[in-house]
């Protein structure tokens, strides 16, 4: 019987060597981009190369252990995909570092990336089943909720950059909106499993569409509420898109009906045009976007870069512009590691960094790193696929969605697609916040596809048996 009972820890086995293999191949990718921008500066490899390579393999494999021991059944792709997307985070950095930028460090980076890994690991060894968030679903939604009014309290908030989205606590700056989307995400699960009938039901018909009934707006209506109060309190317009979004379309996985998104887009859309109107510092995102070239905006970037703040009608138009041009200087192929000029976009350690990455490894570059998000994001939503129960469903739904649409948020900022906003490249971009989340949110991913991809306990006894009768 002690066969038995230890057969279901052998069947994964292969896929989490396959996994450990994947794990050490992006490590070596990461070693050999770190030696390729120690050749480009200083025609000799980083004394240390090896330094940083044993310190992010040892991290990995660290996380590896903890993932095979209490979580064998999980995806085995989505670990090294984050290892290798983290790994180029921590490379362009170090680069933007040596190239004098100030603000880059990637030893606090991977400092940072440790830090994230624990949570990691601490998160799979305590969650031992997702479902259990379901029972904290109201508590989440209120831990949420302060997480993001929190920077507005006068002794804790501060103002960075004329946007008000951080908290000081005992010396560090926290962003505490990048948790709440965690906490948020697990509210609006829960919340939707248990009202997802109510909201389904259909009102009127407008040409192609049921409409839903006027008494079940309420939800939605909260939410952008909450959504345009932090647009307009906190100045930050990525965390307002980041959590109506949400919403709406774990709404729509949660109901199938399309008018709820086309409601949403509308109150979004509308709410934004409203607070523009009424708001400078609304309207200027607005305004710069529709016209970075503007002298007003960028003409005057010597003056923009020492006036307050708050001008966000200066500095955000120098900061795109500079971005766009690093993008046309990379090309299709790019620069090369090292070769570029990325310390003339400001901020390209954090907010820019997929601007500075463009240029040095071009279009390809970049279409390989959103190829690795999205089939990060393509893991998540598949075991949302393969998941046995609705709540299951929608929040790793929720999860996966959430990590798409942040970089799709950042990523049009930046090439002025959409206006720009004060959310970082996930992974890649220095700051603590944002990291640690997202390695949280990672390990929510990795936990729900354990809980998916495991047989049942029959057939895993069953299998057991034939192992043993085999022998």
């Amino acid at each position: 019987m002690s066969e038995v009972s230890a057969s279901p820890a052998l069947m994964p086995a292969k896929r989490r060597g396959a996994q450990l293999f994947m794990l050490a191949f992006a490590v070596v990718i990461v070693m050999a981009a770190y030696a390729n921008v120690g050749l480009a500066l200083d025609d000799k490899i980083p004394a240390g190369t090896l330094t940083y390579g044993l310190s992010l393999g040892g991290l990995m494999l660290a996380a590896y252990l903890v993932l095979a021991k209490f979580a064998p059944w999980a995806d085995p792709l989505i670990l090294p995909l984050v290892t290798l997307i983290n790994g180029i985070g921590l490379v362009m950095i170090y680069r933007l570092e040596q190239g004098g930028q100030a603000g880059a460090s990637a030893t606090n980076q991977l400092i940072m990336t440790a830090v994230g890994v624990i949570l990691f690991s601490v998160t799979l060894i305590v969650l031992r089943d997702h479902r259990a968030l379901q029972r904290l679903t109201y508590t989440a939604g209120l831990i949420g909720l302060l997480l993001l009014i929190s920077p507005m309290i006068p002794v804790l908030g501060k103002e960075i950059n004329g946007a008000r989205i951080w908290i000081s606590v005992g010396g560090f700056s926290i962003q505490p909106a990048e948790f709440a989307k965690i906490a948020l995400v697990i509210f609006f699960a829960g919340y939707l499993v248990a009202k997802r009938d109510v909201l389904a039901l259909a009102g009127r018909r407008l040409l192609f569409i049921d409409l839903p009934r006027a008494r079940d707006l309420g939800p939605v209506l909260i939410t952008w509420g909450v959504s345009i109060g932090v647009l307009v309190m906190q100045k930050d317009l990525g965390s307002s898109l980041l959590l109506f979004g949400a919403f709406v379309i774990m709404l729509y996985l949660a109901t199938q009906r399309t008018s709820w998104v086309l409601i949403g887009i509308l109150l979004f859309v509308g709410g934004a045009y409203i607070a523009g109107q009424i708001f400078s510092h609304v309207g200027a995102r607005f305004d710069v976007w529709l016209d970075p070239t503007n002298p007003v905006y960028y003409g005057n970037a010597p003056i923009c870069l020492q006036s307050p703040p708050g001008d966000a009608m200066c500095s955000k138009s120098y900061q795109t512009m500079q971005g766009l041009f690093g993008f046309g200087a990379g090309g299709i192929l790019g620069t090369g590691l090292g070769q570029g000029h990325p310390r003339l976009i400001p901020l390209a350690f954090s907010d820019f960094i997929f601007a500075a990455t463009g240029e040095e490894l071009g279009l390809t570059g970049l279409m390989a790193i959103l190829m690795i998000y999205a089939l990060i994001v393509q893991r998540g939503l598949r075991t949302a696929l393969a998941a046995r129960d609705p709540y299951s469903k929608l929040l790793a739904g929720g999860l996966s969605f959430i990590l798409a649409w942040q970089v799709f948020i950042i990523v049009g900022g930046v090439t002025n697609l959409i206006p720009l906003t004060g959310l970082v490249t996930p992974f890649m971009s220095q700051g603590g916040s944002a990291l640690l989340a997202n390695w949280i949110l990672i390990a929510l991913l990795v936990r729900m596809s354990d809980s998916a991809r495991r047989p049942p306990p029959q057939a895993i006894q069953n299998e057991g048996l034939t192992q043993v009768f085999q022998r």
